[in-house]
């Protein structure tokens, strides 16, 4: 029972997590990276800078800016183009080794939008992408509703000004593009910061992200952040979107984590949703580090949307052989009850490459559905 049920039941406890150690930000996965960021007087990285952007499509040494506006060459020839329904778009094919660093972009602040563009990743020249999610869960937001907030992965301004900190290490080849799966033309601003540099050691995960959605969850069936995996790995965190209906606190659910060889009961159970991301007696509208809700707002109608998420940076989940990780449907009202609300979560984790596939993603139709629109208010 999560601490919101306990609250009813038994007197009030104090709820406090602690984090031993500390990480600058979730580039703490990687050693040479915290270097960058606890050591800027170092000149001797062994890296090289390089930046891709519609400025510069290659990356290549002295090729950006050379388009030209009515103001000249290199006068802000390029900074976006649009994007047509159904087109698909090349943003980097990147030879290695290297690792991006961040990626920075941006387009219209429309709901719709931000679900039916979708970025897609590929690590080494795998056939099958690595990294599948709509351009707004992957850069932070559930519901195509961008709000102001920094934590370890994410920074994300009022506009939709979207950035991912993640690093993304690559030996041979990274290529991203961007598909627009909907019915309107979009605008697209964007910039992936990269370093080329040694290669990485044999083992090195390759960031991967897919996004899910169940609307409704299925009744008595766990809801699945992590679909299973099937070799080493290490569990990142998830991007949840909430919807409920109902007049009940949806989240009594647990998290549940199934590592190596877990069937029936996981090694790892939380104690409640809001617990998972490090609140307390319901959910709260408010952001940290590793933990928070960016989001909690009724319609007009009385349904809720929510957006939280917890990032294991300083606490790793890490498994040797396989693992799946499901969050419950539990709610509270007059006692605790199975339920079924509206789940989405964009996942990610690091394992090797090559990888198995990334389970199936919702259509466009289904992704956009019961959005939350933009007049809607606290």
């Amino acid at each position: 029972m999560s601490c919101a049920a306990h609250y009813r039941t038994a007197p009030l406890l104090l709820s406090i997590v602690v984090v031993i150690g500390f990480a600058p930000s979730a580039l703490c996965a990687d050693p040479q990276a915290v270097d960058l960021i606890t050591k800027p007087y170092d000149l001797d990285t062994g890296m090289t800078s390089r930046s891709i952007s519609f400025e510069n499509p290659t990356g290549a040494p002295g090729q950006g800016g050379k388009a030209a506006s009515r103001l000249g060459v290199g006068r802000k020839g390029r900074p976006a183009r649009a994007i047509k329904p159904g087109e698909t778009v090349q943003l980097c094919d990147i030879e290695g080794p290297g690792a991006i660093r961040h990626i920075w972009m941006t387009t219209r602040p429309n709901a719709k939008s931000l679900r039916s563009l979708v970025i897609r990743a590929w690590w080494e020249g795998q056939e099958h992408p690595s990294i599948e999610c709509p351009l707004g869960d992957l850069f932070g937001m559930a519901h195509g509703r961008p709000v102001p907030y920094q934590s370890a992965v994410h920074s994300l301004g009022p506009k939709a000004g979207m950035n991912l900190w993640l690093p993304m290490p690559f030996d041979k080849r990274a290529k991203f593009t961007i598909t627009n799966e909907g019915k309107e033309r979009a605008s697209l601003f964007y910039q992936i910061d990269y370093m080329l540099q040694r290669p990485f050691p044999e083992k090195t995960g390759r960031l991967h992200v897919c996004f899910r959605r169940e609307n409704p969850t299925t009744l008595k069936q766990d809801f699945e952040l992590l679909p299973q995996r099937t070799q080493q790995g290490r569990f990142i965190g998830s991007l949840m979107g909430i919807r409920s209906e109902k007049p009940h606190w949806w989240g009594e659910g647990e998290m549940k984590v199934y590592l190596d060889g877990d069937k029936q009961f996981p090694t790892i159970c939380g104690t409640g949703s809001e617990d998972y991301v490090g609140l307390s007696w319901g959910m709260q509208q408010v952001q940290f580090l590793y933990n928070g809700c960016a989001l909690n707002q009724k319609n007009a109608n009385g349904h809720t949307f929510v957006t939280m998420y917890r990032w294991h940076l300083p606490d790793p989940i890490a498994w040797k052989k396989d693992a799946r990780i499901t969050i419950q449907q539990i709610a509270w009202h007059h006692g605790l009850k199975e339920t079924q609300d509206d789940w989405s979560c964009a996942t990610f984790w690091y394992e090797p490459v090559p990888s198995e596939p990334l389970p199936p993603m919702p259509d466009v139709e289904a992704r956009t559905k019961n959005l939350m629109a933009p007049a809607e208010k606290k």
